[in-house]
């Protein structure tokens, strides 16, 4: 019979990270990883794309400073690959959806791509 092996990669810390702990989310890039990012203003053709953990840390920073929630509503995690959906909300009434597919190394990013959109 055989054993089911885990991923190193943990949903968990990644939700801890993701509904309020910016130092926990950056904490599971891999020092090469690569974010690319499309909404309304960076386009699929023309994606936003960051390098490395400071570009991404910087990005986070400025993101987690904003007056807002953010909630992980699904996370799947399958071999070297995850994905997951965020839910935001400004004090507003605003709404940011955000969709995220990952490729992990050893338990961390190295891959994400996220296409977010927002209420107009």
């Amino acid at each position: 019979m055989g054993t089911a092996t885990r991923s190193p990669f943990d949903a968990d810390t990644l939700r801890r990270g993701v509904e309020g702990d910016p130092k926990t989310l950056l904490s599971l890039y891999a020092e090469d990883a690569e974010l690319r990012v499309v909404d309304r203003t960076a386009q699929p053709s023309h994606p936003r794309v960051l390098h490395g953990r400071d570009e991404i840390a910087a990005m986070l920073e400025d993101v987690y400073s904003r007056d807002m929630t953010h909630k992980m509503e699904d996370c799947v995690v399958q071999g070297d690959r995850a994905a997951f959906s965020e839910a935001c909300e400004y004090p507003d009434g605003v709404r940011v959806l955000g969709q995220s597919m990952m490729r992990l190394r050893d338990g961390r990013i190295t891959e994400h791509t996220m296409i977010q959109a927002w209420d107009e």
